[in-house]
């Protein structure tokens, strides 16, 4: 590692870092001289300068893997980042996206679910031990405030849902599963001095040429008309890593403000599920091999 990496001291882990508001927020860690593992899907934009160079310098390190949702993909990045990244003192769990129609993960359960509830407790698990040996100790989980429109939640809704919605369906479900595990989780984590907190990033214009949109129609060009772009969002993350609500944890924080979720009595069994998946299924597979 070089003089002027070890000069940034310290480390945020970003994933789905390479556009919208991962990219806008991997840009903003950099410019405030911290050092960047992220964990991406598709390329850096090459013909981006600033990004090109911190890679170069060693300040942006790139893990690639192409489905976050499938655990063998999972398993070989997460390996890879502890086998390299001294310390994580902030983790970014920002990787998602709304799919177009109902659709599965390689493990069989519905992939918004895998993608936006289930990868990010495995993820955390997994980084326990670099999140200890780091400084700030801070897990920040994107939100959104579409969790709002869930009327209902279970495990199998989650897993297998009957009906599919673009939005305010699966994609808003999955959202509220992850705010209500970051809650029932955070306690736990405090033992080990580690905060956790779930964060809406507000409306951002993500929307990204020759890729299928998961949103409904009428979204799209209110979207490209009057969403912010995705700066906005990365500021909202930056903030809730950060800002005034940094020694808070557990909490969901929507516009800078600590805001209650719905269906709160879900909590405990949906983090006792992502306990399961990662005990027995993902540490399970790890052992059979």
């Amino acid at each position: 590692m070089s003089t002027s990496t070890r000069n940034r001291e310290n480390i945020a882990l970003i994933t789905g870092a390479s556009a919208g508001i991962g990219l806008a927020l991997t840009k903003k860690m950099l410019a405030a001289q911290w050092q960047v593992a992220a964990i991406v899907r598709s390329d850096f934009p090459a013909d981006d300068r600033d990004i090109q160079e911190a890679v170069r310098r060693g300040h942006l390190r790139v893990y690639k893997t192409a489905d976050l949702s499938d655990f063998a993909g999972l398993r070989r990045v997460l390996e890879e980042i502890k086998a390299k990244e001294p310390r994580i003192d902030i983790l970014f769990n920002n990787a998602g996206g709304s799919f177009p129609e109902l659709s599965y993960s390689a493990q069989g359960r519905e992939k918004h679910y895998e993608l936006m509830t289930v990868a990010p407790y495995i993820i955390l698990m997994e980084l326990m031990d670099s999140l200890k040996n780091g400084s700030l100790k801070t897990v920040i989980n994107t939100s959104s405030s579409a969790l709002k429109y869930t009327k209902a939640i279970s495990i199998d809704s989650l897993e297998r849902p009957r009906t599919f919605r673009k939005l305010l369906g699966p994609y808003a479900a999955s959202k509220l599963a992850l705010s209500l595990w970051t809650q029932a989780l955070a306690p736990q984590l405090m033992a080990d001095g580690i905060r956790i907190r779930s964060v809406d990033p507000g409306g951002n214009n993500t929307l990204r040429k020759g890729k299928k949109s998961g949103l409904p129609l009428v979204v799209v060009p209110l979207m490209k008309l009057f969403f912010s772009p995705p700066t906005h969002g990365a500021d909202r993350l930056y903030e809730g890593a950060l800002g005034e609500h940094r020694t808070d944890t557990g909490v969901f924080l929507q516009k800078g403000r600590v805001t209650e979720l719905k269906h709160l009595d879900q909590a405990r069994s949906i983090l006792a599920r992502m306990r399961d998946l990662y005990e027995q299924e993902y540490l399970a597979a790890a052992i059979r091999k």
